[in-house]
């Protein structure tokens, strides 16, 4: 899913799509945020080129100081870890308007990826983000020709018109784990329970709250 190759006109202009200074710029090409949880650090690179909406939205959120304090609060083992929305009252922060889908980018869900998390509607992506902990192939954007296609869902194969694209659309990556994978594996372990909250029900919370104590940009590497 990686890209090495950086033009410096790529690099400027998302620069400065940012409101980077000079000295961000070097750094560019692959920003790295760390997300400081109570269960360790956990470093992410996102990938501005093949996702660039994705990108500048998660770094607004971070400038923002947005994911200080919020949880991991949805936690599938075999799956996703996914957070950056609720406070530990599981109360949900207000967001910016949401963000086009970037899923028919090119880079896959697999195990170590980052991706934005949404509803239903292919273009209500926010603040949450999710990590893949498996490699999830069903979260990639699929093409849907007129004539429908046929995609393979939990073992079962499924006929989508269409009519029907928005149901295979996907889940825009846009980032990947770079360390604190050993982080990612504990949490994706631990236990979980259903926490009802006014007339919401959540699924998969961690028993023992996982808060993202801090998340910023680190500093150029090269």
């Amino acid at each position: 899913m990686r890209v090495r190759s950086r033009s410096r006109a790529v690099i400027a202009l998302w620069a400065a799509a940012l409101g980077l200074g000079l000295l961000e710029t070097a750094n560019a090409a692959d920003p790295r945020v760390a997300i400081d949880t109570t269960m360790g650090r956990i470093v992410v690179e996102l990938d501005p080129v093949h996702a660039p909406e994705s990108s500048r939205n998660f770094l607004r959120y971070i400038e923002e100081k947005h994911y200080d304090g919020t949880l991991f609060h949805r936690v599938v083992e075999g799956f996703v870890i996914q957070g950056g929305g609720h406070t530990p009252d599981m109360n949900e922060k207000p967001t910016h308007a949401p963000i086009v889908n970037e899923a028919r980018n090119g880079l896959s869900n697999i195990a170590g990826s980052l991706a934005m998390a949404r509803e239903a509607s292919v273009n209500s992506a926010t603040a949450q983000f999710f990590v893949n902990v498996v490699d999830n192939p069903r979260l990639d954007h699929v093409d849907v020709p007129p004539e429908g296609v046929t995609v393979t869902r939990r073992g079962r194969e499924i006929f989508v018109p269409q009519a029907e694209a928005d149901q295979v659309f996907g889940y825009a990556v846009f980032g990947r784990v770079v360390d604190g994978l050993d982080v990612v594996e504990r949490i994706r372990h631990v236990a979980v329970q259903q926490v009802g909250h006014g007339e919401d029900t959540y699924e998969n919370v961690p028993i023992e709250p996982i808060v993202i104590q801090k998340a910023a940009l680190l500093p150029p590497t090269h």
